[in-house]
């Protein structure tokens, strides 16, 4: 998926209210057991992304590493956020593929 692409997704997502955006609604998500897909932001910090591999992978949800920054997110969003989770299935599986 091109980022463009993935930029409109997510903000298709933020509009539909099927991702959790940020540090906090994020790890909720993963506990709730509601997060389908776990996106980390390239300028994120190297403890975050590690925090978020691991709790993803002990709930086993994939998670991604972007290619996008929070400024990018933060354009086609609203939201600043280093790390967002996919709440929906459908939406998960289009960024997937």
């Amino acid at each position: 998926m091109t980022n463009d692409a993935l930029l409109s997704l997510l903000g298709l997502c933020r509009k539909a209210r099927t991702a959790s955006f940020g540090h906090d609604a994020a790890k909720a998500a993963l506990r709730a057991g509601r997060a389908k897909l776990c996106l980390i932001c390239a300028d994120a910090s190297p403890r975050l992304r590690s925090e978020f591999e691991t709790l993803a992978a002990d709930r086993r949800v994939p998670c991604l590493q972007l290619e996008l920054t929070m400024a990018d997110v933060q354009r086609a969003t609203q939201w600043i956020a280093a790390v967002i989770t996919i709440d929906e299935p459908g939406f998960a599986r289009k960024i997937l593929l």
